[in-house]
């Protein structure tokens, strides 16, 4: 039985796969979920696969810390899942991976579902329900908002190299924040921004490199990254931090 990080978390749980066209490559590098409780990261210690609603009709605040491949990775699935990809970013190079897994279009033209932007502020493309939108922050430890305020079906993903009490509030409001593992002195920070006991904050730093902790309201849910073979060539194997 498929676990979601929705249900667990109290939150409704929604479709999140509307038809769209992607590339024959790109279709392949991802396994869709069985239900509508949304795209699959990772399993339990038991194998069970554990999917996260990263696509919904309400706006939603993602934090990802301490794993660009993490973030790399659950763009790639939101793409898959028909979500146009906005990602502002001050090392475009490390994006440009997402451009040329989408594929190109009629006359080689890269295909516009992502676009790696600098970070300055910028129009958003308009999101529904038909074409969900996930908008990447990559922009160090302390990032600053840069768009519109949110609208329905519009993610925002903030990518955190490492822990800094002055994204206390980013990481507090989040609906759902992914931990991949922490330096020793990064895990007092994170005990008291979600005010964890110690035992929970002592795991944070002994996570292997295909371990996350998804952290949300009444939420600890320790799991194992999943990735498929077309997803290892596109971002290479799992590894932790930057």
């Amino acid at each position: 039985m498929r676990r979601s990080l929705t249900s667990i978390s109290g939150s409704a749980a929604t479709t999140v796969a509307p038809e769209f066209l992607v590339t024959p490559d790109l279709l392949d590098a991802i396994s869709p979920p069985g239900d509508s409780g949304g795209m699959v990261l990772g399993c339990s210690n038991d194998s069970e696969p554990l999917s996260v609603s990263v696509l919904r009709p309400q706006p939603t605040r993602l934090v990802v810390v301490g794993g660009l491949y993490l973030a790399r990775h659950i763009a790639l699935r939101a793409m898959a899942a028909g979500a146009w990809l906005v990602i502002a970013t001050g090392r475009p190079a490390a994006w440009q991976v997402l451009s040329q897994a989408a594929g190109h279009g009629p006359g080689g033209r890269p295909v516009p579902v992502v676009q790696v932007r600098p970070l300055v502020p910028a129009e958003l493309p308009r999101a529904s329900q038909d074409a969900p939108l996930l908008v990447v922050h990559d922009a160090g430890a302390v990032p600053q908002e840069l768009f519109p305020p949110r609208s329905p079906w519009q993610t925002t993903l903030y990518v955190l190299p490492y822990l800094h009490a002055q994204a206390s509030d980013i990481a507090i409001n989040a609906d759902l924040v992914l931990l991949a593992r922490l330096l020793a002195e990064q895990t007092q920070l994170a005990a008291e921004i979600w005010q964890l006991p110690a035992s929970m904050a002592v795991q944070l730093a002994t996570l292997p490199d295909d371990g996350v902790v998804a952290l949300a309201p009444n939420l600890w849910l320790p799991m194992r990254l999943v990735t498929t073979p077309a997803e290892h060539d596109i971002l290479g194997p799992i590894r932790n931090g930057d």
